[in-house]
């Protein structure tokens, strides 16, 4: 009964919201694309939404249709997130859909921004996290590939969201594999900074740099083809490996830490980044950081989501290659490699 009641409210709220923006007013002629969110109600979830809908991720001129998801118990806060977004009138917000059910959440959705996941408790162990959200992802991926447009784009950002973007796209089977991505930009514009701040320069000014591997303390920022100003760059390498990378891999601990919640802001901030860089593409010569299915690149196992220096073009994102890998990286390499292969492992009942 209470499925059934929620259910209904939320188409309900899906015609209101309908109908109070096709009154907004805006001139765009493009037709609007429908954006999803899982975990909308949460505090990554709520950064994002108000920069999505002022048209920060899909430009200025890109109306959106909001797709809102998060679970039963949540609908009354997600209510309220519904009547902010409707108190500030965004031009480009043609209409919001909030709801527990992901048959209508991914509804011809154009993009899903994949927040929602189980969060590790005290004394869970990684396997049973992996385990735990594995069945949020299997359910998640099935209704994507049942109910999204088949040229979606897909980031996800609820962790472990290497293995967790693994057993979601294993789900899907009539939309490209390579539409299905996880979150690392969150460390590399942590690398960025980090960076920029060492050399005395902007964050702008960084580039050719990148994350491989798994988004976890494993990840391996990589820094050996980086420019600053468009010249080449280097730092000390003792700073690299005591400080830098340490620093790099352990922030959201420290984040945690220091506010006693994890970083959110700065993740929906890192997703939104990760969609527009995908849309738009990267600047000529540079390259990004994207989690994607491994073709073999580097020496990556095939099909694990891994962490690449990406290019992308027209939409269409391509590894990197030919990067000189050191011996030193190439270490850092091996042990992220590992890990993912034993996250692979631990949930390959799931991928059968």
């Amino acid at each position: 009964m209470q499925k059934y009641l929620l259910n209904t409210f939320s188409k309900q709220l899906n015609i209101a919201s309908q109908a109070y923006f096709s009154h907004s007013g805006h001139a765009s002629k493009k037709p609007p694309v429908r954006v999803a969110i899982t975990g909308a109600a949460g505090q990554i979830g709520y950064s994002l939404i108000f920069r999505i809908a002022s048209g920060e991720m899909l430009g200025p001129n890109q109306p959106v249709i909001l797709h809102l998801i998060d679970l039963p118990f949540a609908m009354a806060a997600l209510n309220g997130v519904v009547m902010e977004i409707q108190d500030c009138a965004f031009p480009l917000v043609k209409g919001i859909v909030a709801t527990d059910n992901q048959a209508i959440g991914f509804k011809n959705v154009d993009y899903a921004l994949l927040v929602g996941a189980k969060p590790r408790g005290p004394g869970m162990e990684r396997g049973d996290l992996l385990k735990d959200n594995g069945k949020i992802f299997t359910e998640t991926g099935k209704y994507i590939n049942e109910h999204a447009s088949r040229d979606i784009k897909v980031v996800v950002v609820g962790n472990p969201c290497n293995t967790n973007c693994l057993i979601l796209a294993n789900q899907i089977k009539d939309i490209p594999k390579e539409n299905f991505t996880a979150m690392t930009r969150l460390d590399h514009n942590r690398a960025q900074h980090q960076l920029a701040d060492k050399l005395g320069v902007h964050t702008t000014d960084i580039r050719r740099i990148a994350i491989f591997g798994n988004h976890s303390p494993t990840m391996v920022p990589y820094i050996d083809q980086m420019t600053a100003k468009n010249h080449k760059a280097s730092v000390d390498q003792q700073w690299v490996s005591q400080t830098f990378i340490p620093t790099v891999q352990q922030r959201g601990a420290e984040i945690i830490k220091a506010r006693k919640l994890s970083s959110a802001a700065s993740a929906g901030n890192a997703a939104m980044n990760h969609i527009t860089t995908w849309v738009n593409g990267t600047a000529e010569g540079d390259f990004t950081s994207m989690a994607i299915p491994s073709d073999g690149s580097y020496g990556v196992p095939k099909g694990l989501i891994f962490s690449f220096p990406v290019a992308v073009k027209n939409g269409k994102y391509s590894i990197v290659q030919g990067l000189p890998i050191s011996h030193f990286y190439q270490g850092l390499l091996d042990k992220t490699i590992k890990e993912l292969v034993d996250e692979r492992n631990a949930v390959d009942h799931l991928l059968k």
